[in-house]
């Protein structure tokens, strides 16, 4: 069986049709425009014409998804027009075959706990560090979600109060601390010039290197702590572009949150990186298919 797994971002529209095993036969990329609905609809019928094989259709995308109705509540400025988009009712009447879809971050942690690094655990969290911070919580293999699609927020979790200033109007957010962007801060105000890799990479020779890096990784050990203790997960798995450097801090890490956890936790390094979200979108749907395949199983073992 085959799926088209499709990632939005801001920047551009990943897709790609994959099968149950993840591998991937057909991949298409396209900048992201603007009206963006059309522009999907169009390049998916474009796709589905030379790939007529293709059974369903998994989409992830940045922002607040009604999982049920397949409506985005809402999205960023990145977006613009997409919040509100009815997505799965006019994409399905559009090109007649089921659509699913997730926040982009839930989807990427589906694809870690189904294919990736975290394939072995029933509860798992994904924790992306990017320009802001965000995630997904896979329990059982299935994606926790809720009636605002606000699961996974994480970013926005008060880890000091009347702390810094956050985008979101609140002091104090974990994004203010252990994003990439927070990094950066970080390195600006000990009055250094190096981006967060070259700060990572030659941490030997720059004094304040070790500073910086101790309280970024204790802030994330807290943040992870609290998590755990909340969700009772048994691996986190660091995605975002502030992982790519975790081979430089990730031992720092683990030593700090050592004496912070209630329970043992694994701490991994996610496997796939720009095709997180097209493969986990795939994943989405080809969960969908098991299910309902597995209802119409007992339906007729029934009768």
């Amino acid at each position: 069986m085959k799926v088209l797994g499709i990632d939005i971002g801001g920047t551009k529209i990943n897709m790609g049709v994959v099968d149950r095993e993840g591998k991937v036969y057909t991949t298409h990329t396209i900048p992201t425009s603007f009206p963006l609905y059309e522009t999907l609809e169009k390049e998916i019928i474009h796709l589905l014409s030379t790939n007529e094989d293709v059974e369903a259709i998994g989409i992830g995308t940045a922002g607040l998804i009604d999982t049920k109705h397949g409506k985005v509540l809402y999205a960023s400025d990145n977006l613009p027009g997409w919040s509100g988009t009815e997505v799965k009712a006019r994409l399905e009447a559009a090109v007649n075959l089921n659509v699913e879809i997730d926040n982009d971050a839930n989807v990427a942690a589906l694809a870690e706990v189904k294919l990736g690094v975290a394939k072995n655990f029933s509860r798992a969290l994904l924790l992306t560090l990017g320009t802001g911070v965000g995630g997904g919580v896979i329990i059982n293999g299935r994606i926790l979600t809720g009636p605002n699609g606000g699961v996974g927020e994480f970013g926005h979790m008060i880890l000091y109060p009347g702390g810094i200033l956050c985008s979101c109007g609140r002091k104090g957010c974990k994004e203010q601390y252990i994003s990439g962007k927070a990094l950066q801060r970080r390195i600006h105000e000990a009055g250094l010039s190096y981006s967060p890799e070259e700060l990572m990479k030659y941490k030997a020779s720059i004094p304040q290197a070790k500073e910086i890096i101790r309280s970024y990784t204790f802030d994330l050990a807290v943040s992870i702590s609290s998590l755990q203790a909340a969700l009772d997960i048994e691996v986190v798995v660091l995605g975002g572009g502030v992982s790519d450097s975790a081979d430089y801090w990730i031992e720092e890490l683990r030593e700090q949150l050592k004496p912070l956890l209630l329970n043992p936790l694994e701490v991994k390094v996610a496997t796939f990186k720009s095709n997180a979200g097209m493969l986990g979108a795939a994943q989405l749907v080809l969960d969908q298919i098991n299910a309902t395949n597995l209802i119409e199983d007992r339906h007729w073992s029934s009768i």
